[in-house]
Formats: C-alpha cells, structure tokens, sequence
C-alpha cells in the first residue's frame, strides 16, 4: 500500500480543539496532530488519488523535455547522480515546509490556513524575538520569488511554445521565413485573452485539456526515444565539465520546483495526514517524477548525443505527421500551463497595485484586464529577450528556484524551532543552504555567461 491508513486521523471537515504547544520541537509529533483548517461548507476535499495527480501535474512540464539537454551538459552518469540527489534534497525541503505549517499552525492558537508566504512571516512573528522585526521581510522576499518564478515559468512557456510552433510552421511553409520572435508574438495573442479569465474554474477545462496533450507528448517521444534501438552507453560522455553542472542544477531544480503547490494541495486533502510519511503521497509522487525525469534525461540524451537540442521535442523528425503532432499538442498544452502558472502572481501583485489607483480608479475591472495584459507583455519582452529554451530554464531554475525550493524552507524551519533546534538539524540545515547557494550562484553565473556569449 503506497497510503497510510487514516485510523486515527480527524476528519477533514471536523473542528477540534488545539493541543498545546510542545516544549521541544519535534516534526513527527507535529505532523501526526496537524490542525485541519476551516472550510467553506460547500468545499470537496480532494481524494489520496487527486493528490498524487495534482502533485505529477505540479512537477512534470517543459522541464522534463529539457532534461535531455542537462545530461548533456552534465554527462551521462553525472547528471543521472545528480538529478537523485538533487530530487531527494528538493522532497525534504518539501516536507520541511509542511512540517513547518503544521507546527506553526498550532502555533498561532486558531484554526489557520497557511501558504508559503503565510508560513515565513508567521515563522518570524512567532519565533524568538530576534526574528520579529524581520517577520514582514521574510513575507515579501517569498511572495516577491514566487511571482518571478511564475513569471519566469510564463516565460520559458513563450519560448517552447514558439521554438516548436515555428518548426512545424517552417515544414509546412518553407517560403515564410519568420524569426522565432514573430512567433512568440503569434502565441501572445490568444494567451492574452485566456488570462483575462478571473475565475479558476473557467479555466479548468483548459487546464484538463493541457494535461492530456501533455501526457500524450510524453508518451509519443519515448516511443521515438526508444524506436530503432539506443546507442551503446560509451557513446556519451560520463562527465563533461564543471559549468556544465552548473547549467544542469538550474534545469534539474526547475523541474523538480513544484513546492508552492504543497501547503494548498495538502490543505485541500480529505485525508491530510496520508501526505507524510515515508510512504506518504507526496513522496510516492516525488518517486515517480524523479524516475520519469532521470529517464527523459538518460534516455533522450543517449539517443540524441551531442545533436540533442534545448527541448528534446526539437529533435524529433520534422517529416512524420505523429511528430509534428507531438509540437502541435505542446504548443496547445502551453496555453493551459500558462494561464494556471499566470494566475498565482496575480492575487499579490494586483491587491498592491490597486491600492496605489484607487482614488482615480474609475473602473477597477478595466484596470485589472489592463495590469493582465501588461504582465502577459511583459513576459514576452523577456522571452524575445532569450529565445534559447534550455538557457531560460537554467537561468530560471538557479536563479529562483534554488531560492524557494531548496534555500528558504531549511532557514524556515530553523526559525520555527529556534532555539529548540538539535545541532544534527542545524548542520544539516547548513549544508541544504550551502547546496543551494553554490546552485544559485554558480547555475545564475553559467546561463548569464552562455546568454551573453557571441556563439549563442
């Protein structure tokens, strides 16, 4: 059984009394007596099986086509070492922030719903009294990286829509002649109009069609990965060199920075408690997007070698209809990704803006179909600016990612316990933070270098 039993777990709609705060911090303690939040009555908690889906749907995307690209840049064997390290660091930190929440939940001596935002400000607020005065800080710095990662997100999705968008354009009228800019300016249209959409649920038969192109894309380019049979292993290098490693921690850590959706996906749960554990949901999934990366990354790179481009879909054979399907169902699959990745910047950056307005805001929707269109634009400024996809996912992936999937989350849970902290988890805390910061460093430094480069 993947799922623990939920014998002794609350029911989700229930509401009990809070237990008192432990004197020591202790994670499993506080997990096992997690606070449920309250809920509208007309909520429906999601079942163990929707978890597993929301979290695959969360950490499988463009990154995983890139992937191939990394191992080149890593080498064979050193990217598939790395890309389990990198995996197994990225879930702690994940469950170090729900073991976070958890505690911090109760903290605060209310039912409480807490985001990623929620849980830095009131780590600060509620820790020792050093941290205070740093509580509205901690608050902005995650709100702000998640918006770019969003955006950055939005970005690398103009770029792979436009790169494989103009490659069956280029099949089919060899006499256009358009440069992949033209395209990205193709593709912004209609995405500005589907993020006009202000309600969620709108979007969820966009969302629901994405994932299915998706999931077919990745099914036929394994099927072209494994046809005709694979190289011998020698025929790539083990190891290729240092900045290539750090090319690759940006797009491993990209596409593994699904940590946002975690607090509000185990909020939603019927069964909360089935998310931990060893054999917890969130691990089993983990489990299955790390095998499913380490095998687009090995497999796609293997077949491919030193031809292989920045999204392995480039690679596939312009003159077979299933392929060209494959760049058509992405280019249409990136419609639902960015409208669900563009809407979780909006609900922090609008309310902040529309304060500044109001006294000669005359018509707030108009302004805020106005602000849409702006960051819609905005993000495709930023792709014409980089139209290289495995260089746009390094830089995002180092630059922010790093940041909120693998350096926050152990400072936050220092934080939380201070000074209740064993020194095994503050060394190891440390080390998670020196991981991250030489990712962040040298992967920003690497893709910067190459953008900048004049072969580029």
């Amino acid at each position: 059984m993947f799922f623990k039993k939920h014998d002794t777990f609350i029911a989700s709609d229930s509401t009990i009394p809070l237990l008192s705060q432990p004197s020591a911090c202790n994670p499993k303690r506080q997990i096992a007596t997690a606070v449920t939040t309250v809920r509208d009555e007309n909520f429906t908690p999601i079942s163990n099986f929707e978890t597993m889906l929301h979290l695959l749907k969360g950490n499988i995307g463009t990154g995983l086509f890139a992937m191939p690209g990394a191992f080149q840049n890593a080498g064979l064997w050193t990217g598939s070492v790395l890309t389990i390290i990198t995996a197994c660091i990225c879930t702690h930190c994940m469950h170090i922030l729900v073991t976070s929440a958890a505690i911090l939940q109760k903290r605060k001596g209310h039912e409480v719903s807490v985001s990623y935002a929620d849980v830095a400000e009131i780590a600060f607020q509620t820790g020792s009294q050093q941290f205070v005065k740093h509580a509205k800080l901690a608050r902005v710095l995650v709100s702000l990286f998640i918006c770019v990662t969003q955006l950055g997100f939005c970005c690398v999705y103009v770029v792979f829509a436009s790169t494989n968008l103009k490659q069956v354009v280029d099949y089919y009228a060899p006499h256009l002649q358009w440069d992949v800019r033209q395209f990205m300016c193709l593709v912004t249209i209609p995405l500005i109009f589907l993020n006009w959409l202000r309600d969620l649920k709108l979007l969820a038969p966009v969302s629901l069609l994405a994932n299915i192109l998706q999931s077919i894309s990745i099914v036929i380019v394994f099927y072209y990965i494994a046809r005709d049979g694979l190289p011998p292993m020698d025929s790539t290098p083990a190891f290729n060199n240092w900045i290539g490693v750090s090319l690759f921690f940006g797009t491993v850590v990209f596409s593994f920075e699904g940590i946002g959706l975690i607090l509000p996906i185990q909020k939603d749960m019927r069964h909360p408690r089935d998310f931990e554990g060893w054999n917890g949901i969130l691990n089993v999934a983990m489990i299955l997007v790390t095998c499913l990366a380490l095998a687009m990354g090995f497999y796609g790179y293997l077949k491919y070698g030193a031809e292989i481009q920045g999204s392995i879909t480039l690679n596939l054979p312009q003159d077979e209809i299933l392929a060209r399907l494959v760049k058509v169902f992405m280019v249409l699959a990136i419609f639902g990704s960015y409208t669900m990745q563009f809407y979780v910047p909006i609900p922090i950056l609008w309310p902040v803006l529309e304060k500044k307005i109001e006294t000669f805001n005359k018509h707030p929707l108009v302004s805020e179909l106005m602000f849409r269109t702006l960051l819609v634009l905005l993000t495709l400024s930023l792709a014409a600016a980089i139209p290289k996809i495995d260089l746009y996912i390094s830089l995002v992936g180092a630059m922010t990612g790093s940041l909120l999937a693998l350096i926050f989350p152990p400072i936050l849970e220092i934080v939380t316990c201070w000074p209740d902290v064993s020194k095994m988890a503050i060394v190891k805390n440390f080390l998670i933070v020196i991981f991250g910061l030489t990712g962040f460093t040298s992967g920003t430094y690497a893709s910067i270098k190459k953008i900048l480069s004049p072969t580029t």
